[in-house]
């Protein structure tokens, strides 16, 4: 029985990149989308990939990051998704290796119960091309969840993951149920569960 499913956010939860989208509004996102596809595909390390991209993001005003960040594309079937898995009393909490400029905003419209992410660094309203949080590594997710199960006495097999990228390994390993939801190959190896459709009740079918 499952009582806890921890969700990526970029590309799961979300429909697309959110530091790609921040990318593209100023200007970088062709660099940026270099790095994030070879970090999501593991020719990275995750540390250095999110460094590099964040970098290239130095001198963007907050006010715009945060019109961005409250208007990220959700994925098709989301709500539904979450919607289900509270009526089953799971609780429901985002890894995310972006940020909470972006996950927060989502937790308010989604309804997800805790999220985890990291936070780009600003000063005079201008970003500064740092960022530091609780997801900067790519053990990060796996060392949190490991936290979790000991906070909430949970088994294995009590706890499900779903993710789309490298840097969601970490917390597979930590789980009894691991979905790959539209994921790279890297990622399908170690999943239960592959999704390809770009559609998040697909795996109400998986857990009802």
């Amino acid at each position: 029985m499952i009582r806890l499913c921890v969700f990526d956010f970029d590309s799961t939860l979300m429909d697309g990149e959110t530091i790609d989208i921040l990318a593209r509004a100023y200007g970088v996102g062709d660099e940026v989308s270099k790095i994030t596809h070879q970090a999501m595909n593991g020719e990275f390390d995750f540390f250095e990939s999110l460094s590099r991209r964040v970098a290239l993001l130095k001198g963007m005003p907050y006010e715009e990051l945060v019109n961005l960040s409250n208007n990220l594309p959700l994925m098709n079937g989301s709500f539904e998704l979450i919607e289900f898995l509270k009526s089953k009393n799971i609780q429901v909490v985002v890894f995310s290796g972006g940020f909470h400029e972006g996950i927060d905003p989502a937790m308010k419209k989604l309804g997800f119960h805790l999220g985890f992410a990291n936070y780009l660094h600003h000063k005079n309203n201008i970003l500064t091309g740092l960022v530091g949080g609780e997801m900067m590594f790519s053990d990060s997710k796996g060392l949190m969840l490991k936290r979790l199960k000991c906070f909430l006495n949970l088994k294995d097999e009590e706890v499900m993951c779903v993710g789309d990228g490298a840097n969601d390994l970490s917390m597979f390993e930590q789980s009894g149920l691991k979905i790959a939801f539209c994921a790279k190959p890297i990622l399908k190896e170690k999943a239960d569960i592959c999704i390809d459709t770009k559609d998040l009740k697909e795996i109400i079918e998986v857990v009802r």
